[in-house]
Order: structure tokens, then C-alpha cells, then sequence
């Protein structure tokens, strides 16, 4: 899977778990997002505006 931000493929553990997390945008559609763009954009808001 990719992130939805810098499209970079985003690592899974051995669960096939994202290291990351999905963020809903206003649509309510999930979006994946890094660990990487996690810690750049703090919050939601920006994330999405990023999108």
C-alpha cells in the first residue's frame, strides 16, 4: 500500500498491520497515511489539506 501524501509505499508488520494510519477525509473515504508524513502534519486538518 501507498501513502496517499509523498507516495511512498508504507511498511506492514508481520500482520499485514500498517505502520501508519488511515485518516477519513470529508467525503468519508480512508486514506492511508505514513509514519513519516504522521510526524510532519500533526493533525488531521493538515493532512487532509495536504491531500
Amino acid at each position: 500500500m501507498k501513502c496517499e501524501i509523498c507516495k511512498n509505499k508504507i511498511h506492514e508488520t508481520f500482520l499485514n498491520k500498517l505502520v501508519g494510519t488511515y485518516v477519513k477525509d470529508a467525503k468519508g473515504k480512508k486514506r492511508a497515511v505514513c509514519f513519516e508524513c504522521q510526524k510532519k502534519f500533526r493533525n488531521k486538518e493538515e493532512m487532509i489539506k495536504s491531500l
